[in-house]
């Protein structure tokens, strides 16, 4: 994908990542600049909130958590990223679930056992939802493992990643907090 496929927020987005070798100041400006552009319209007909779905005989839904900044994470058991995005994504959770944060995190495993194996391990105090099926996975149109979606107060889907890489943490914080910062 080129900048000539995409939106302004996608080319000023690259360009961030391109500017984080030169230094901080510079990365934070384009950063900025970046998310300014990066707005829910650029994010139509993509994933959203108003996911219900049954799940051992109850129903799981995403729309109970509309009117926070919400970060839906994509994982399975045998996922190593995912093995390291947890404990991160735990402390975001402590750091900003007053400000109205929440991560939810959805496991695709068909075997549940295998995932509370895994959150044995990797306790976390957050929301874990399961789509055994892979229905709510098929809706968003994942690409790979773990894939993060973030949505702000109104439920719309305004920034999203796949895979987890400990060299852009700041950089997934700094989205997080971007939004935050919007009403």
């Amino acid at each position: 994908m080129t900048c000539a496929d995409k939106t302004t927020g996608f080319c000023l987005y690259k360009a961030y990542l391109r500017t984080l070798k030169k230094g901080a100041t510079a990365a934070v400006l384009m950063l900025s600049l970046a998310l300014a552009y990066i707005t829910p319209a650029a994010a139509e007909n993509g994933p959203s909130l108003d996911y219900t779905w049954d799940y051992a005989g109850g129903q799981q839904s995403l729309s109970d958590f509309k009117g926070k900044v919400v970060y839906v994470d994509f994982w399975s058991s045998w996922c190593g990223p995912c093995q390291k995005a947890f404990p991160w994504m735990q402390k975001m959770q402590l750091k900003y679930q007053h400000q109205d944060f929440t991560v939810v995190a959805i496991n695709l495993d068909v075997e549940t056992e295998l995932a509370d194996a895994f959150l044995q391990k990797i306790p976390v105090t957050f929301p874990i939802r399961y789509d055994p099926e892979s229905d709510i996975a098929r809706a968003f149109k994942l690409q790979g493992m773990p894939s993060s979606f973030i949505f702000n107060r109104q439920g719309e889907l305004v920034a999203q990643h796949v895979g987890f890489n400990v060299k852009h943490l700041a950089q997934y914080e700094a989205q997080i907090q971007y939004w935050l910062e919007k009403p």
